[in-house]
């Protein structure tokens, strides 16, 4: 009799281990999403789109991050991590264009599709390794610094001094920024770009540095800041050296303080470019991969430029 009960509990409590498994996954596909950094709104906002679209679409949502965007070498560990865990599929906002290919590699050997997220793949190195992706989700860089130079060009008359916060030197996000930016801007020749430095997209090194550029320019009229972090950066700087009003401050990211920074008159233009749509995307192309359903190469979320007159 004990014996036969003794059978009876591990049944089961085998089947009860059988129904937790299938409870915490129940066939559904586990996809991860990691992101640059979660210490930046812009990809906080990029997280909800990617969890409000997992629950709608009944997939197990994995978010890991670095501590800081320029961690190329923790988000590559966070990858590789995954990768052995056996995710079904992975996204990601790359921390390094060329960096990152090797961990994409990696996923193609362990069939695990990888949609690209806000900055993409270098190509050629991508080529070159043997490498594939899904797809790429993001907005137009280049079309957007086009915007923010648009905006200082008339903002200014075509004349005045103009200093640049850049992102991290020979990203592909913070380079297409300044290409557009340049491809304005340098056909002015009443406007000078008297300083263009990185920042990192970190506020505090915003700070630093446009601290710096305002002592040795003083005579400055405006600034692009390729992020938004930085261009609050920027305001503080201005703010601390009594310079308020006088100097154009532009952004890009359109996160919820930089919005209110433009309404306030702190910041006077930044572009937006939708990363809740971005994070939604990603893991509806990411399923779909799994599904082996045909992508497209390439999908361009929308932008626009933020002033005081539609920030509201």
């Amino acid at each position: 009799m004990k014996r036969f009960l003794v059978v009876i509990a591990l049944a089961l409590l085998a089947l009860c281990g059988c129904q937790r498994g299938s409870d915490r996954n129940a066939g559904r596909p586990r996809i991860a999403f990691v992101l640059k950094t979660l210490n930046n709104p812009f990809f906080i906002d990029m997280q909800r789109g990617a969890e409000e679209a997992a629950r709608k679409l009944g997939v197990d949502l994995i978010v890991q991050a670095a501590e800081r965007e320029i961690d190329v070498d923790k988000q590559m560990q966070i990858v590789e991590n995954l990768i052995q865990s056996k995710v079904d599929a992975i996204c990601i906002t790359p921390s390094g264009s060329r960096e990152i290919v090797p961990a994409v590699v990696k996923a193609n050997q362990a069939h695990i599709p990888v949609v690209i997220v806000d900055t993409r793949v270098d190509a050629a190195a991508l080529k070159q390794a043997g490498g594939v992706v899904a797809t790429f989700i993001g907005s137009d860089n280049f079309e957007g610094g086009k915007l923010a130079g648009e905006f200082i060009v008339k903002a200014l008359n075509g004349k005045g001094n103009v200093a640049i916060l850049e992102g991290i030197p020979g990203h592909e996000t913070g380079d297409s920024r300044l290409r557009g930016f340049h491809s304005v801007v340098d056909g002015q020749t009443g406007l000078k770009i008297v300083a263009s430095q990185p920042a990192n997209w970190e506020r505090d090194q915003g700070f630093n540095v446009f601290q710096n550029i305002l002592q040795s320019h003083p005579d400055l009229q405006a600034v692009f800041a390729c992020s938004d972090l930085m261009a609050l950066g920027a305001v503080e700087a201005i703010r601390t050296a009594k310079r308020r009003g006088d100097i154009i401050v532009v952004g890009f990211d359109a996160f919820s303080e930089a919005q209110d920074a433009v309404k306030a008159g702190t910041m006077h233009a930044t572009v937006a470019q939708s990363p809740s749509i971005m994070g939604a995307l990603a893991v509806e192309n990411a399923l779909s991969a799994l599904r082996r359903e045909r992508l497209q190469e390439n999908i361009q979320v929308n932008i626009k430029l933020v002033t005081k007159e539609n920030a509201s």
